[in-house]
């Protein structure tokens, strides 16, 4: 006869019930890291690179701040 092997069911993850930093939050620590390190990018096409990438970002932002207070 052949041999059961029992396996350990697994355990539920824990959910959380809020992260423990928001995406807005997050956003807003990048944005104020960009602004810091980039006059200090010696390459131009990588100044405008970070530059266009926090523009992104603060319109992202500003759009779900105006999202959120029209709510």
């Amino acid at each position: 006869m052949g041999q059961v092997i029992a396996f350990r069911r697994p355990q539920a993850s824990p959910v959380l019930a809020e992260p423990a930093l928001g995406l807005l939050s997050a956003v807003d620590f990048a944005l104020r890291d960009l602004a810091e390190i980039t006059p200090h990018i010696a390459l131009d096409s990588v100044r405008e690179q970070a530059e266009a990438c926090r523009a992104m970002l603060a319109a992202a932002f500003n759009a779900e701040l105006e999202a959120e207070l029209d709510c």
